[in-house]
C-alpha cells in the first residue's frame, strides 16, 4: 500500500511514517518544516519527503493519506484529497487499527515528560528482553530511532493530549487504549485548542474511560489536577507516586537517589539525568514495567544505562571551559525544572538560558507572567522575541531585572539570533553552562553556537 503523509516531518507522524515502511508499506510525505533530527531518520528510512503542499505530491494518487493534526481546510494538498475522495484518516487512528490492535500498549500521557518518560520505558523493557515497540515525540539514546515495530505484543506510545486532525478534536490519546496508563501531570497548555484546564481536564477523563479494569493507572501524589479527574470516575486500579511508589535523594540534582517501594528501599538510580521531574519519571517508569512483570532492580540496573533523549539536555558543545546544552523545555514549569536540575547539580559557574518562547501557547502569552519565576535559577537569561509572537518580551524581561544588579543583564532581549551568540562569546566564562530553550529549530542556533566557540578556541 502506497501511504502519503502530509505534514510527516512532526515528531509523531515522522515516527508514524517509519513504522509503516518497517510494516512493508510506500511511504512518502510533504511538510514546511524540514529539518533534523527528524529529517535525518526519514531520510535513513528511505522515505521520500517533499517540501510543500501541492496537488503533484499526490498524483498519482496514494492509497491513504494520513492527514496530520496541523493540517486544515484551505490547504492545496488536502482539499485535493477531499476532492478527489482519496481515502483518508489521522495519525492517531492509523496507529490504532494497523500497529496497536491486540497489543499491550503501555502509554505515557501529561503536560510535561512524556518523551522522556516513555524512552526510559521502552528501554527498560528493551534491556529486559521484551523487545516492545514504540512511538515516541523524540529520539531515545540508547536507540537512536523514535519508532519501532517491536517484536512483541508490548507497545510503548508517548500519548499526547494535542487533537488529532481537523476532523477528530478528540485528544490523540483516546484512540490507544491503553492497558498500563502514566499520568504525569496535568497543567494548562495548548491554548491554541483548550478554553482552560477544565477542558483539558475532560478530554484526560475520556483517556481514563477507555482504560480497562484490569489496567493500570501510575499517577504522582501531589498532582491535584489528576486527582480531581480521577474523582470524576475511574474504574481502573491505581499506582501512586508518593505512596506506593517514592523516592529519597543521594544527589540534590538528581543524578542518584534510592527508590522505595511500599516504603522498603529496593535500589538506587545513579544515572547522567538530572532534576526531580527525571527523578519522577524514573519512578512512572518503574511502576509501569512493574505491572508488567518487571522487577524494580531490573527496571533500575535498566535506568543507570539510560542514555537521555535528544534534545531533552543534550550536550551539544564543549568549547573554550563553556558547555553547551539543547533543552526542548517551552513550558514555564518545564524550564524551572530543567534550571533547577542544572543549579542543584554544582557542575557550572553560571547557567544561561536563552529561551526562544515558540510553542502556541506561548506565541499567546498565557505563560507570560510565569516566565520571570521560572528563569529564577539562571544567572542570565536572553530572550528572543521570534516573528508572529503575539505580544512583546520587554515586559518580562524588566520584571527579571526587578531586584537585581542591572550591570549583571540578569535579562537581556535579542531579536537577532547572530547578536545572542555574539554576547554570549563576549561575556560567557569557562565553567559556564549554556541552555539553548526551545522546541523548534531555533534559528540554527545550536551548531551556529558551537562553530563559532570553536573558532574562537582555535584562534585563542
Amino acid at each position: 500500500m502506497h501511504i502519503h503523509i502530509l505534514g510527516i516531518c512532526g515528531t509523531f507522524m515522522g515516527s508514524l511514517a517509519q513504522l509503516a515502511v518497517a510494516q512493508g508499506h510506500e511511504v512518502t510525505g510533504s511538510d514546511t518544516n524540514i529539518y533534523p533530527p527528524m529529517s535525518t531518520q526519514l531520510e535513513k528510512a528511505g522515505i521520500e519527503v517533499m517540501a510543500g503542499y501541492h496537488e503533484h505530491h499526490l498524483q498519482p494518487a496514494p492509497d491513504l493519506v494520513v492527514v496530520g493534526n496541523a493540517m486544515s481546510r484551505g490547504n492545496v494538498a488536502l482539499e485535493y484529497v477531499l476532492n478527489r475522495q482519496i481515502p483518508y484518516t489521522s495519525g492517531p487512528a492509523y496507529l490504532a487499527q494497523h500497529i496497536l490492535r491486540g497489543k499491550w500498549v503501555l502509554a505515557v500521557a501529561g503536560t510535561h515528560g512524556k518523551t522522556t518518560t516513555a524512552s526510559m520505558l521502552s528501554w527498560v523493557l528493551a534491556d529486559c528482553g521484551f523487545k516492545p515497540g514504540f512511538l515516541i515525540g523524540g529520539v531515545p539514546k540508547n536507540f537512536a530511532v523514535s519508532a519501532r515495530l517491536g517484536e512483541s505484543d508490548f507497545f510503548v506510545v508517548e500519548a499526547d493530549e494535542y487533537d488529532s486532525a481537523f476532523f477528530d478534536k478528540r485528544s490523540k490519546f483516546v484512540h490507544y487504549q491503553g492497558r498500563t496508563v502514566i499520568l504525569n501531570n496535568l497543567e494548562f497548555d495548548h491554548a491554541d485548542i483548550f478554553a482552560d484546564i477544565e477542558a483539558i481536564k475532560t478530554q484526560f477523563h475520556h483517556l481514563i474511560r477507555t482504560v480497562p479494569s484490569h489496567g493500570q493507572i501510575i499517577y504522582p501524589q501531589a498532582e491535584q489536577h489528576i486527582k480531581d479527574t480521577l474523582e470524576q470516575g475511574c474504574w481502573t486500579p491505581t499506582s501512586v507516586l508518593g505512596k506506593d511508589w517514592d523516592y529519597r535523594l543521594i544527589d540534590a540534582a538528581g543524578a542518584h537517589f534510592e527508590v522505595l517501594q511500599a516504603d522498603k528501599p529496593v535500589g538506587q538510580v545513579k544515572w547522567s539525568q538530572m532534576g526531580l521531574h527525571n527523578v519522577m519519571n524514573a519512578l512512572a517508569c518503574i511502576a509501569a514495567a512493574y505491572h508488567v512483570g518487571i522487577l524494580p532492580a531490573d527496571s533500575i540496573s535498566a535506568l543507570n544505562r539510560f542514555e537521555g533523549v535528544k534534545r531533552r539536555m543534550e550536550l551539544v558543545t564543549q568549547a573554550h571551559g563553556i558547555s553547551v546544552y539543547d533543552d526542548f523545555a517551552h513550558h514555564p514549569s518545564a524550564i524551572k525544572s530543567t534550571l533547577a536540575g542544572m543549579k542543584n547539580s554544582g557542575q557550572f559557574k553560571r547557567i544561561w538560558a536563552v529561551i526562544e518562547p515558540r510553542s502556541n501557547t506561548m506565541r499567546l502569552g498565557v505563560h507570560k507572567m510565569a516566565l520571570p519565576d521560572a528563569v529564577i535559577d539562571a544567572e542570565h537569561v536572553l530572550w528572543f522575541q521570534p516573528q508572529g509572537l503575539d505580544w512583546q518580551l520587554a515586559d518580562v524581561v524588566a520584571q527579571c531585572n526587578v531586584g537585581t544588579d542591572k550591570t549583571a543583564h540578569k535579562s537581556v532581549l535579542f531579536r537577532d539570533v547572530d547578536a545572542i551568540i555574539a554576547h554570549l562569546l563576549e561575556h560567557a566564562q569557562a565553567g559556564d553552562a549554556v541552555v539553548l530553550m526551545s522546541n523548534g529549530a531555533f534559528d540554527g542556533i545550536h551548531q551556529k553556537l558551537a562553530t563559532a566557540l570553536a573558532n574562537v578556541t582555535e584562534q585563542a
